[in-house]
């Protein structure tokens, strides 16, 4: 399993000539180590007698954190996954015309499972972005700069993933599930672009 590597042996199949893991495993990496941040940064909140007004509101979104954490590491095999159905899809026979449409049909369903993956990945950092920005507000002012690299791991990985459903979206002929999926994605990207440059700055601020 890709998750069960260390960071030097994931980083060098990155690397490799192999075609997995590739850009979204590395999104969803990306976007769990945002998680991953903004959990520290409510770990080491809770407990403390100068944050006590907020403990509460650091648990709840430590326990959210942790979830989208655990959510964006299954998308780092996830996508492997799926990308490798897309090759078979397009590995498939063609000699004969039923052939050549169960292999049409195969790619199509395959190159949909390929851009939903991608576009949950960016879903996903697009909620760890929101959960940072009260835990850069309210949370211990001596590791704030973790939330500033939460925030921007997962900014980062968002924008990453959305690559990957634009990739796979331009060869679906599905009009109608490609303008859904672009829909999304667009107004996941406006409104947290926005989002991750006001907690940049708060995080500035409170440095």
């Amino acid at each position: 399993m890709i998750i069960d590597l260390d960071i030097k042996s994931f980083l060098d199949e990155l690397a490799s000539k192999a075609p997995t893991p590739g850009g979204g495993s590395a999104a969803a990496v990306m976007g769990a180590t945002g998680a991953a941040l903004a959990s520290m940064v409510c770990n080491l909140t809770i407990g403390k007698e100068k944050y006590a007004a907020v403990e509460a509101q650091m648990r709840v979104a430590l326990e959210r954190c942790e979830r989208l954490r655990e959510r964006l590491l299954g998308m780092v095999t996830e996508d492997a996954r799926v990308f490798d159905s897309v090759m078979t899809a397009y590995g498939m026979a063609r000699g004969t015309d039923a052939e050549k449409a169960a292999r049409n049909d195969a790619i199509q369903a395959a190159l949909k499972q390929a851009t939903d993956v991608p576009l949950a990945c960016a879903r996903a950092c697009a909620e760890v972005i929101a959960l940072t920005r009260d835990v850069a507000a309210k949370g211990n002012k001596g590791v704030i700069s973790d939330a500033g690299v939460a925030v921007l791991a997962a900014h980062a990985a968002r924008r990453s993933a959305a690559l990957n459903v634009y990739i796979n979206v331009g060869n679906i002929k599905d009009g109608q599930f490609t303008a859904a999926r672009m829909d999304e994605l667009e107004r996941l990207l406006a409104q947290n672009g926005i989002a991750t440059e006001e907690i940049y700055q708060l995080v500035r601020e409170r440095i």
